[in-house]
């Protein structure tokens, strides 16, 4: 089959079950072979569990049991879960998974693979080291590693651990091997290039390697030397976390603020690093984001890249990453069939002739294009598969720009793993989990092979779902509502960079934020599980707060363009916002989501129609 060809529709169980009868086929095909596996090896074995056994009274009441305690499993899921798979959804990072990932981790379960260590899953720790390999073929990392690990909070964690560690080398090598780093003051020392630092470390023996580690971060010491961590106002929460348990200290970390489309502000950010700069404050290293978790937002990636080029001739470096645990695999989008970068001026016409959109449109600015390309110079990545990956959680990954760089947060364990040993795929001595899932990477190592990592297989997924989200957000720019006399606008935040789309409704002429933040909130309340059944919702998003102490003044654009004062602004001091993120696999079809929009405006103006009676009451 060509790659131009794939049929997406044929990889989703979808949401009235179209493809429930394949997927159980090929469920209970899967499960048979495994059933098989059992039964063929070491034949002349006699088995176990007797046929009186299995007609004993115990027998039969143990199996009644579990039964029993299934079907109350079932029930509870079914009375109390999300309706994700369905185009009604339009709220979390959460939407219909790959059927293939769906059946790989199912199957995978079975054989029970632990990837700490090849000896206790050889299938499927081969086959996280092939998906560590896509990871970095994605960012363009020749020379590069990855891996899976639980979720973008423990790849953020691991690239901190690298930072830190790497940073920390050349003032270990100053004190263990000073020939290695002659000449060089501790602010040279503190502002040396990654690259640099592992040229140094691969003159050294593995003896001489174990005594720098022994004296570099890990030890403890020098932490408050390494300077300064650097994120943007729309970071992850889980950066704090980071800092926190590496020891770097939430004192360290610096946000920089964000413009009115909420990408980290290059100028502030370069203003930021030449003030700490100028008092001998190092910069440990910068995070940009690629796909925020409020926003989709995609930072200026090529610009911090040149930015740290630049500072480099100065005498300034930095450790570089990029949390793109929501966007990643959005770099599909601009590698070709033979994952090259496609040249910008030729991308719409790739995207048409790959039908990775229905309509034969720029959905990708060129900010968001050189961002996506860029990625490639940044020292280490965030991805995570369980987001726009679209397998099983839990799935996070993270690659790094230089293998090399694997062996300073390294440790090895004798009885799961031992230096050069002959172990194709030898993992676990080299990231923070020990213990973890073969099935998770059965799941992604699945999905990958069915999608590849570019426009003729993700880049088209990704592309549904970004054409979605431009469909939402047109939808959203001319919605309004007139109930019981009150006329309701909706007030989109940002054409999406990605594919969440937020949004505000207010109450024309209302010039109080807290009103209308009461309004949003009551509004996310009516369409959530807070009242009542998620099943019987006909419309479900999620919200947020954008508040003054974490965005500054950035929503200060979307508040005027609301009608309300910067004097407002300053007293209300927050917005509340409703958020889509736009996952869904069927809503890029125009005829699709014209069937759904009336759908959703009638359930719009019911939950709204309700929100306002509940604010009535309650005041």
């Amino acid at each position: 089959m060509a790659n131009d060809d794939l049929n997406l529709d044929a990889l989703f169980i979808g949401d009235k079950a179209e493809n429930g009868d394949l997927y159980k086929d090929l469920l209970d095909h899967m499960v048979t072979e495994h059933l098989e596996w059992r039964k063929n090896y070491m034949v002349q074995d006699a088995p176990l569990i007797s046929h009186d056994d299995q007609v004993s009274e115990s027998f039969k009441a143990t199996e009644q049991k579990m039964k029993s305690v299934l079907q109350e499993l079932s029930d509870r899921l079914q009375a109390s879960s999300i309706p994700w798979h369905s185009p009604r959804y339009w709220g979390q990072m959460n939407s219909e998974t790959l059927m293939p990932s769906l059946l790989a981790y199912s199957y995978a379960m079975l054989w029970n693979g632990n990837n700490v260590a090849y000896e206790s899953s050889p299938a499927t720790s081969q086959m996280e080291e092939e998906v560590g390999h896509d990871f970095a073929c994605l960012f363009g990392f020749d020379k590069g590693w990855g891996h899976i690990v639980a979720d973008g909070s423990l790849a953020n964690l691991e690239g901190l651990w690298y930072a830190r560690n790497i940073k920390s080398l050349p003032l270990a090598m100053k004190e263990v091997k000073p020939e290695l780093v002659a000449d060089k003051t501790d602010w040279q020392l503190l502002n040396m290039s990654v690259s640099d630092i592992m040229d140094c470390l691969e003159q050294c023996d593995e003896e001489m390697i174990d005594r720098i580690k022994e004296k570099s971060a890990r030890a403890g010491g020098d932490l408050s030397k390494l300077g300064k961590w650097i994120v943007p106002q729309t970071k992850h929460y889980s950066w704090l976390k980071a800092a926190d348990i590496i020891g770097i200290g939430l004192d360290q970390v610096i946000a920089v603020p964000v413009d009115d489309h909420y990408h980290m502000d290059v100028s502030a950010l370069e203003e930021i690093i030449r003030s700490l700069t100028d008092q001998h404050i190092p910069i440990l290293g910068v995070v940009a984001v690629v796909g925020s978790t409020e926003e989709g937002a995609i930072d200026y990636v090529d610009k911090i890249a040149d930015l740290r080029d630049t500072l480099k001739q100065e005498g300034i470096d930095f450790y570089f990453h990029v949390d793109a645990a929501y966007g990643g695999y959005a770099r599909s989008l601009v590698l070709d069939s033979h994952n090259d970068v496609i040249p910008y001026d030729h991308l719409k016409e790739m995207h048409y002739e790959y039908h990775v959109f229905q309509e034969n449109k720029e959905y990708l600015s060129q900010d968001v294009y050189n961002a996506l390309v860029h990625i490639s110079r940044a020292d280490s990545v965030t991805v995570d598969p369980h987001k726009m990956g679209y397998v099983p959680y839990a799935a996070g990954g993270i690659a790094i720009r230089d293998i090399r760089m694997r062996n300073v947060i390294s440790y090895f364990a004798t009885y799961v793993f031992e230096k050069g040993t002959e172990a194709p795929a030898l993992l676990g001595a080299y990231i923070l989990e020990g213990s973890k899932a073969g099935a998770t990477a059965a799941s992604v190592w699945v999905a990958h092979h069915v999608l590849p990592l570019n426009i003729t297989g993700y880049g088209k997924l990704i592309g549904q779902s970004i054409e979605a989200a431009n469909r939402f957000y047109d939808f959203l720019k001319t919605l309004d509502f007139t109930i019981n006399g009150v006329h309701i606008i909706a007030h989109p935040l940002v054409t999406p960079d990605f594919n969440i789309v937020d949004w505000a409704f207010n109450i024309e002429n209302n010039q109080n934020i807290d009103d209308m933040n009461r309004l949003n909130h009551t509004f996310f309340d009516e369409t959530s599980i807070y009242t009542g059944s998620a099943y019987d919702k006909e419309f479900l998003t999620s919200h947020t707060d954008f508040a003054k102490p974490d965005y500054g003044d950035s929503p200060l654009h979307f508040v005027e363009s609301c009608g309300f004062t910067g004097e407002e602004w300053q007293k209300a001091q927050k917005v509340t916002i409703l958020r889509a993120c736009i996952l869904t696999p069927f809503m890029y079809d125009k005829d699709n989501f014209a069937r759904y929009a009336g759908e959703i405006k009638t359930a719009m103006e019911k939950y709204l129609t309700q929100a306002l009676q509940r604010i009535q009451t309650e005041q």
